[in-house]
């Protein structure tokens, strides 16, 4: 058990720090930056725990960024201001970088070396998991707005 809190632990803080970089980037207000800081946190130490019990890692981008949909909604409502400002700098730490990476190099060997199964079968496993965990974030974070601003007029 104390080795998940300490992996725990180690996760939301590695992934504080993307989320809050990329919200300096996107001039998010300062005093905003600590909810960056929690979202990112949350959602990945979230995503981690979702995996630690079995989860597929696509299924635990979905729970964390639906999570973190949920929180920006209400952080929006509380603080007016604009729920991306919490939810998309809070996902960034999800986004499937090595994934994609994978795929990429993949075709760029596919194009230099030739056709070979291996290398085709990584290539897809790869862009077919990036995929994926891209459209978990979409949805993640459009579901909690649907659901709750469903009935209200747009005008």
């Amino acid at each position: 058990m104390g080795d998940l809190i300490k992996l725990l632990l180690e996760d939301a803080l590695f992934s504080a720090v993307p989320a809050v970089g990329f919200a300096m980037v996107f001039n998010v207000p300062t005093r905003m930056l600590a909810f960056c800081a929690i979202g990112g946190a949350f959602a990945h130490s979230l995503r981690t725990l979702c995996i630690y019990w079995g989860v597929p890692l696509e299924w635990a981008t979905l729970v964390a960024s639906t999570s973190v949909g949920l929180l920006g909604v209400y952080w929006s409502r509380r603080y007016l201001i604009p729920r991306p400002v919490f939810t998309v700098a809070a996902i960034i730490p999800m986004i499937p970088g090595s994934y994609a990476f994978t795929t990429m190099v993949g075709i760029i060997s596919l194009y230099s070396n030739g056709f070979s199964e291996p290398l085709l079968a990584t290539i897809i496993e790869n862009g077919l998991r990036t995929m994926f965990i891209l459209m978990a974030l979409s949805f993640g974070l459009a579901i909690p707005s649907v659901v709750i601003y469903r009935g209200r007029p747009i005008v």
